[in-house]
């Protein structure tokens, strides 16, 4: 059915991006997210995966969902404000906050509206905001709803934002500084020990997002600012239950009165049904697995030294000079134009590696790039095919010297 010209200037829209080459379709898994599955009906190597240890068909949490279920059903039938927080929502957020070693934590239905419900709710129109320019979307659209003055500081550069604060040193208004814990385009990490130092100077409040340095960075998996050092000096953090976690959810971490004040004011946590007991509980038993084996996250990174090397080695550009140098298992492969970005992902694809292209406007125009993630659970043989494969594919394409 064609659509109404009431909306024809989104067919314009697409029209556009068929016409630049990076118009997609959303490739469909048939099967669990594993190192090796089927997407589309193509068994594929899959490096697009954000499933960093494998949790999420660690059959662990599978039968802690399914005894969550039993017990509780499959949904808590209300928003938490209401009747829908349950025992066991609890018991996670408990759970959060003991392993990141703050006071309280509150968990949401996704780290995207973690992020925007607490910057929306925590300032106001006589504020400043003081956000690193590769900052999340989450981040930006929070920024925006707080109706707060925004400073962008360049990517990492604390002297920057120093600056910045320096010229609104005088104005009354709060000052929250917010920056990625890892950046999740680049990989690269965020300089949580200056910028905290920083907010200590200035008096402003500091925020991390953890969302992919989450069950990758830190003892255990605890995070950025675990691996800084920073604990106490950092007052939001917002991690995810989505990645490393392997289920679903955001959560927030800080003082006791931060979290009481996000129980009354974040939109996103008062207007939407609470996580199904399901989702809880494996997040429940994903934390467990990070305190007992830490073997995982050693496996994750000895997997990423091993690929970056290899596409260092093979002459594939995945960061530097021009471009901040990836520093966790992100792992772009940077090409620049969005067209040939999006053809050389269609064609690992084909030759069975999922590597997924992204182009403008997720990152800035000639930075395109496929992004690849590896996980603890990939073999190395299963490393060295991907590795082949990328090599042969891209030398084909003229991405890479033969």
């Amino acid at each position: 059915m064609p659509s109404r010209p009431q909306l024809a200037h989104l067919t314009a829209a697409l029209d556009e991006l068929r016409e630049k080459g990076t118009y997609f379709k959303l490739r469909i898994l048939d099967d669990q997210q594993a190192p090796v599955c089927h997407y589309d009906g193509r068994q594929v190597i899959n490096l697009a995966s954000n499933n960093y240890l494998g949790l999420a068909n660690d059959p662990r949490l599978i039968e802690a969902s399914i005894d969550a279920t039993r017990k509780f059903g499959v949904g808590s039938g209300a928003v938490r404000t209401i009747a829908g927080t349950m025992r066991i929502h609890m018991d996670l957020e408990e759970k959060i906050a003991a392993f990141k070693n703050v006071e309280a934590c509150v968990v949401f239905q996704s780290g995207f509206t973690a992020n925007a419900g607490t910057v929306g709710s925590i300032l106001g129109k006589d504020d400043f905001i003081l956000s690193d320019e590769l900052n999340h979307a989450s981040i930006i659209d929070g920024a925006r709803l707080s109706r707060a003055n925004i400073k962008v500081f360049r990517h990492k550069d604390a002297d920057h934002c120093e600056e910045l604060l320096q010229e609104i040193s005088d104005e009354p208004g709060k000052k929250l500084i917010i920056t990625d814990g890892v950046f999740s385009m680049d990989g690269d990490i965020g300089p949580v020990d200056k910028l905290a130092a920083l907010a200590e100077k200035y008096g402003a409040i500091m925020m991390v997002d953890d969302a992919h340095a989450s069950g990758v960075l830190g003892r255990n998996g605890r995070g950025s600012v675990d691996h800084f050092g920073m604990h106490g000096h950092v007052d939001v953090q917002v991690g995810t239950l989505s990645k490393a976690i392997g289920a679903l959810g955001g959560y927030v971490c800080g003082s006791r009165e931060l979290i009481d004040f996000l129980y009354h004011r974040a939109r996103p946590f008062l207007f939407s049904t609470s996580h199904p007991p399901s989702v809880a509980a494996t997040c429940l038993k994903a934390f467990e697995i990070l305190e007992e084996e830490p073997e995982r996250i050693e496996r994750l990174w000895d997997n990423t030294r091993y690929l970056q090397s290899e596409l260092k080695g093979a002459g594939f550009n995945i960061g530097g000079i021009d471009t901040p140098a990836t520093e966790t298992p992100i792992t772009p492969i940077i090409i620049g134009d969005g067209r040939k970005t999006m053809e050389f992902s269609r064609a690992l694809f084909d030759a069975g590696i999922l590597g997924t292209g992204i182009a403008f406007p997720t990152v800035p125009e000639g930075k395109a790039r496929v992004r690849l993630i590896v996980t603890s659970e990939h073999t190395r043989p299963q490393l060295d095919r991907a590795l082949e494969t990328l090599e042969s594919t891209a030398s084909k394409m003229g991405i890479i010297n033969a």
